[in-house]
């Protein structure tokens, strides 16, 4: 396949740029996603030359698709794959979420530009020229914004903005519209792999990194095929998981709430005795049923939130790895440790 190009598609002179072409790797976390893995190599080989091309990249792209426990033949389409670039496949043990495939990928990349994306090709292969672009420039983290949702449903799209506005009310720090499509330098990835969590919320874990970043906008497209991974249980528990690892502030609305339910129940009693005080008291059911039921429902309330905070507690306390890798195949694919965060995969993630 070949390319052709004007003046106009190539990167302005080196000299104009803050880093040099990266060696590039691209990660793709995968769950049961055989019927998407060919159509995204082949958009990928195309993306790696037009790269190669234009001088973006000095070797053809790294491929680490990491098999998150899949019931179907991904693993087998990840080890029979055939391409021009090559390919790193990571096994884990079981699966253990899309956060944490996501992050034994990033750790086991060996570009010194990483990006990662969905296997779907709902994120537009062809955005990443412009990151590669805004990493030349001096970004260290990339980050890729949907310009348009218009391939998910209203709810989607409804629910995803009430959040995005609650974690900012929240005091969260997170990028509306920006999924997990980004680029990272090797040095943001060696500040990512001392997050030690094991709860990851990598959408609010990157924001903290505090490096030079920029934004690409582009619109998200519908899945290449089959149906969506991410069911309403597991986008409500990453949600939840944004909540808790990253703000303190539900705790502290459960004090402000149960100081001014402290104040309303102690005018009420007051009440009561004055009126017992001048024989206005008239014996009731509800009087007596309606607060006691509020005060239990804001009990329960209260103790669920808490309960959610120390059970956060307890399982980090545990520090028990994030995920266990199977296998890994692929060019060079050890898990000796010698590169930046691998051992801290074996030992710790």
């Amino acid at each position: 396949m070949s390319f052709s190009y004007t003046a106009s598609d190539l990167v302005p002179p080196f000299g104009s740029l803050s880093r040099c072409p990266p060696t590039l790797s691209i990660v793709v976390p995968c769950y049961n996603e055989e019927a998407t893995l060919l159509p995204l190599v082949a958009r990928l080989e195309q993306l790696s030359e037009r790269l190669l091309a234009r001088g973006l990249i000095v070797q053809p792209i790294e491929l680490v698709l990491v098999d998150d426990g899949s019931h179907d033949h991904t693993w087998d389409v990840i080890k029979n794959a055939k391409t021009t670039f090559p390919v790193t496949g990571v096994k884990l043990s079981r699966n253990q979420g899309h956060q944490p495939a996501l992050f034994a990928g990033l750790m086991q990349a060996k570009g010194e530009a990483v990006v990662s994306m969905d296997a779907d090709l709902q994120d537009d292969p062809d955005a990443i020229s412009e990151m590669v672009e805004a990493y030349l420039g001096g970004a260290d983290v990339v980050y890729g914004v949907r310009a348009s949702r218009r391939s998910d449903t209203w709810f989607k799209r409804w629910t995803a903005q009430q959040y995005y506005d609650l974690l900012k009310r929240l005091g969260v720090d997170l990028l509306p519209d920006h999924a997990d499509f980004r680029l990272m330098s090797r040095k943001a990835l060696k500040a990512l792999s001392q997050f030690g969590e094991t709860h990851l919320f990598m959408r609010a874990l990157v924001r903290k990194l505090g490096f030079p970043s920029e934004i690409v906008t582009y619109n998200r497209a519908p899945r290449v095929a089959g149906d969506s991974k991410y069911t309403l249980r597991k986008m409500m528990e990453l949600g939840f998981d944004g909540v808790t690892s990253f703000s303190v502030k539900p705790l502290r609305m459960i004090v402000f709430f149960g100081f001014t339910v402290a104040i309303v129940t102690f005018l009420f009693a007051l009440f009561a005795v004055i009126s017992w005080a001048m024989g206005h008291t008239m014996p009731g059911w509800t009087s007596i049923v309606l607060p006691l039921s509020l005060l239990g429902g804001v009990h329960l309330v209260a103790l669920g939130v808490i309960g959610e905070y120390v059970g956060k507690i307890y399982e980090e306390t545990k520090r028990r790895p994030r995920f266990i890798i199977d296998e890994v195949i692929g060019a060079d694919s050890t898990m000796d440790g010698s590169r930046t965060g691998v051992q801290a995969i074996v030992r710790r993630t």
